[in-house]
């Protein structure tokens, strides 16, 4: 979700093309390569596997942290580096993860908020433009989302995820969201408004997945996201002036996400 996330998701490397506006779009136009897409899947379906063992344990659900830190409310925001990177030709591979805390806040206040995709708009505004779902089955949806980022320009995205969730026990819990379909707008809110295909947009954003962890304890609940996303590499000669976006964008948005989901939370209270 921009400085949020776009599923319970985040919009976190949707800027990292940003100041590409200098070269003519034509020249950025490319949809990405099927090698990058399966480089990105592996990439994922190893991840996945790791979670998979974490949210089997009731010792170590989260990822660890410092859990003093949190609770004094401080965010943790780290950059985590593939040991072993996969090719990905005229792309790049961003995984990110954040933790927090929210005091007094229970694992079913959060399995309310976040299964309320309805919500969404008022929760991570002014990022989250609409959203809406439909139920799959008890535990799956299939949601969808208009997002905005602004940051030196704004882009305007209609995006598509599979949403899954699962539980340990009662105070642990996750959800996995997968992107299906990621569009940028072209003239946002005007009536020539279109959707581009892939190999019109700026390949700010290809894929999204974005998995959030949850543990109740401690009087409050620990919050912990990883978000891995695939965007277009940035052009020769570039670099000095996209670089910067890589690294601060996606901390910016999970930091903002898990600022905004437990202020959300506070309110229910």
């Amino acid at each position: 979700m921009s400085r949020s996330l776009f599923s319970p998701v985040s919009a976190s490397t949707i800027c990292i093309g940003l100041l590409l506006f200098s070269i003519p779009a034509t020249a950025l136009a490319e949809a990405p390569s099927s090698q990058a897409l399966a480089g990105f899947d592996t990439y994922v379906l190893k991840i996945e596997t790791r979670l998979d063992r974490q949210h089997q344990s009731d010792s170590a659900f989260l990822a660890p942290q410092d859990r003093q830190r949190l609770r004094s409310g401080q965010v943790l925001i780290e950059k985590l580096v593939p040991a072993d990177k996969p090719d990905l030709p005229g792309a790049m591979l961003h995984h990110w993860r954040g933790t927090a805390f929210a005091p007094g806040a229970h694992a079913a206040d959060f399995e309310r908020l976040i299964r309320n995709f309805n919500s969404y708009p008022q929760i991570y505004a002014p990022q989250v433009l609409r959203s809406s779902a439909s139920v799959q089955d008890i535990d799956r949806y299939a949601i969808s989302m208009r997002v905005r980022q602004k940051h030196v320009l704004t882009v305007v995205m209609n995006t598509a995820y599979d949403v899954d969730f699962g539980k340990l026990d009662a105070r642990c819990g996750w959800s996995r969201s997968r992107s299906t379909a990621i569009r940028e707008i072209a003239d946002p809110g005007k009536p020539n408004e279109r959707a581009l295909n892939e190999s019109e947009g700026h390949g700010f954003l290809w894929r999204l997945n974005t998995y959030w962890s949850y543990e109740e304890g401690d009087g409050g609940l620990y919050l912990q996201i990883e978000s891995i996303s695939l965007t277009r590499a940035i052009p020769t000669g570039l670099g000095w002036a996209v670089g910067p976006f890589v690294e601060s964008v996606p901390r910016e948005s999970l930091e903002f996400t898990l600022r905004k989901t437990s202020l959300a939370l506070e309110k229910d209270k």
